[in-house]
């Protein structure tokens, strides 16, 4: 995950999407850039967040659908696993830090969800 400012145009290390195996998000907002890609995407100068996992949650995902993420980020939250969530029109992703990711994954099993790599 990095961060580049304000106004800044997709980094050419983005190029025109991923391929069938990564997920890129790319967020403009009025203070920042952001981008969650692999570590061998980030452009140059970016301010890095390195050694994250990506969850996916398998979709599509009605859009109708209430509480999916809650009920994987609240047993996240009660066993003290930092994450951050971001969306897309099918489905939920979840980063967690690499170091924990063995603790993620213990702890959403034991909430009773089924994590597959």
């Amino acid at each position: 995950m990095c961060r580049l400012p304000a106004g800044s145009p997709l980094p050419a290390s983005i190029g025109s999407g991923p391929d069938d195996k990564t997920v890129i998000s790319v967020t403009w907002s009025p203070d920042e850039l952001s981008i969650i890609c692999p570590a061998d995407r980030v452009p140059p100068g970016a301010t890095t967040e390195a050694a994250w996992r990506c969850l996916r949650v398998v979709g599509p995902l009605d859009l109708a659908l209430t509480g999916v993420l809650a009920s994987l980020v609240s047993p996240l939250a009660a066993a003290r696993v930092n994450i951050i969530a971001f969306s897309t029109y099918d489905t939920d992703y979840l980063l967690v830090p690499q170091v924990r990711l063995s603790e993620a994954v213990a702890t959403l099993t034991a909430a009773g969800h089924r994590v597959a790599s």
